[in-house]
């Protein structure tokens, strides 16, 4: 009898068309779930006597409450190597496998690039307003030549928006908890002290990993540093900073504006006060969603069954 699969979060409905799923094929019965399952106890009511599920990212999460709850469970795939989402200590604890898959580049950084680009120059807003019959320009836009970018973060990401930063003539400065000066150097940026980093931004740019160390490293004290002028883009994730700090700064006009791929909840709530004010760009979390990317997350997730199903797991997590 095959086993149960369930595909989650396939907002797009393309999971089933980006790998080969028939080198599993007679072996699982595949379930795709396109909307969001929604709160702990509808995960819970969704998967019950699935033996297999394939988790997108971080969309739904996998806490110790839902894996004890899910008896069937026998095999958790998360695209990607990390997801904060699952509890990986509790699915060992239950014998449950969690593996992860490859995936491609750095694309976030474009969207990173894409935000601070919206907020200086409205492209986006320029589109609609001729495509609604405007005659013609309104908006007076800002050159990032010469501006400061301030990285928070130079990991892989980060070092990806130093270089696009150079490229578009920008002074790039960077600071996070354990950055040396000497890997600024090697990076082509300058390292500056924490205040340091905020008090200069024209642009502050997000690219570390949530943990308890980052969870709300910035607050009101933090965005009180920045310039009136300064943009704020966070493509990394939500409670890296204090959402009520941030939409207080937004409102109150003390940053000029920010650019946002990443939410405290998501998908980002229907009556959330972001989705309101006209000095902030949103988009829904599409920092890794490429063609690329999906299709190495997808042929992963095939890999990964195909090993479990053969008992020579691959890819696990610990």
């Amino acid at each position: 009898m095959p086993l149960r699969c369930a595909i989650l979060d396939d907002y797009q409905n393309v999971a089933l068309t980006m790998a080969d799923w028939s080198k599993i094929r007679g072996d699982v019965e595949i379930e795709v779930f396109n909307h969001h399952l929604g709160s702990a106890d509808k995960v819970v009511a969704a998967l019950r006597g699935f033996a297999v599920v394939c988790a997108m990212r971080e969309r739904t999460a996998f806490p110790r409450a839902v894996i004890d709850a899910l008896p069937d469970l026998k095999l958790l795939i998360t695209t990607g190597m990390r997801n904060a989402a699952i509890d990986v200590e509790a699915a060992k604890a239950r014998g449950v496998v969690v593996c992860g898959t490859p995936g491609f580049g750095q694309a976030t950084a474009a969207i990173a690039v894409g935000l601070i680009l919206e907020l200086t120059r409205r492209i986006g807003y320029e589109n609609a307003r001729l495509r609604a019959g405007a005659a013609w320009q309104t908006t007076i836009g800002l050159d990032l030549e010469g501006m400061t970018l301030a990285l928070l973060g130079l990991g892989r990401l980060g070092a990806r928006m130093a270089g696009i930063g150079r490229a578009l003539a920008m002074n790039v400065i960077a600071w996070s908890q354990n950055l040396t000066p000497e890997r600024c150097k090697e990076a082509g940026v300058e390292h500056v002290g924490r205040d340091d980093l905020f008090r200069r931004a024209d642009v502050l740019s997000i690219h570390l990993q949530l943990s308890p160390r980052t969870r709300g490293l910035i607050g009101a004290r933090e965005l009180g540093l920045m310039k009136p002028s300064a943009y704020f883009i966070n493509t990394s994730r939500g409670p890296i900073v204090e959402e009520a700090a941030l939409i207080a700064a937004l409102r109150e006009k003390r940053i000029a504006g920010a650019g946002l791929d990443v939410f405290d909840v998501e998908p980002l709530p229907l009556a959330h006060p972001l989705r309101t004010l006209d000095n902030v760009v949103l988009t829904p979390h599409l920092g890794y969603v490429v063609e690329q990317n999906y299709r190495q997350y997808f042929a992963g997730m095939v890999d990964d069954i195909r090993a479990f199903l053969d008992g020579k797991p691959v890819r696990v997590l610990t």
